[in-house]
């Protein structure tokens, strides 16, 4: 497996993860720790930088392992899911609400992380097929 692919994958799982804990325990996290309110998380910048490490990061990973599998189902699941998160840091808050951005930005991390991970797990059971692309 190379490593670049292996590498790409392996962080976008994390930014989506790290995207699903921040939506998900930040509010109890500010209630527990008030302290964290001077960082700044509960910002909506906070999903924008997000976006903007994972989407090229994203799209890099899953258009290799397209490339190496010969198979559009990922890139497509992967970019579907950057899509919700697009749109959820976009728009969420004023189209769908509160609980309407953060279901969406977990589905659209969850798909992101499916993809990245199914990735992975072609590129381990096909070491002849990803050491060659």
């Amino acid at each position: 497996m190379k490593v670049v692919q292996k590498i790409t994958d392996q962080f976008s799982i994390g930014l989506s993860l790290l995207c699903a804990v921040h939506c998900l325990f930040l509010p109890l996290l500010l209630v527990l720790l008030p302290g964290l309110g001077a960082l700044q998380l509960d910002n909506e910048a906070f999903h924008l930088w997000i976006l903007i490490a994972v989407i090229p990061i994203s799209l890099i990973a899953l258009s290799l392992g397209c490339k190496k599998h010969n198979s559009f189902r990922l890139l497509i699941l992967g970019s579907t899911g950057l899509m919700l998160l697009l749109f959820a840091a976009i728009w969420g808050h004023e189209l769908v609400g509160d609980t309407g951005e953060k279901v969406l930005t977990l589905i659209g991390s969850s798909l992101v992380a499916i993809a990245h991970f199914v990735n992975l797990t072609r590129c381990k059971r096909n070491q002849s097929l990803c050491n060659n692309a």
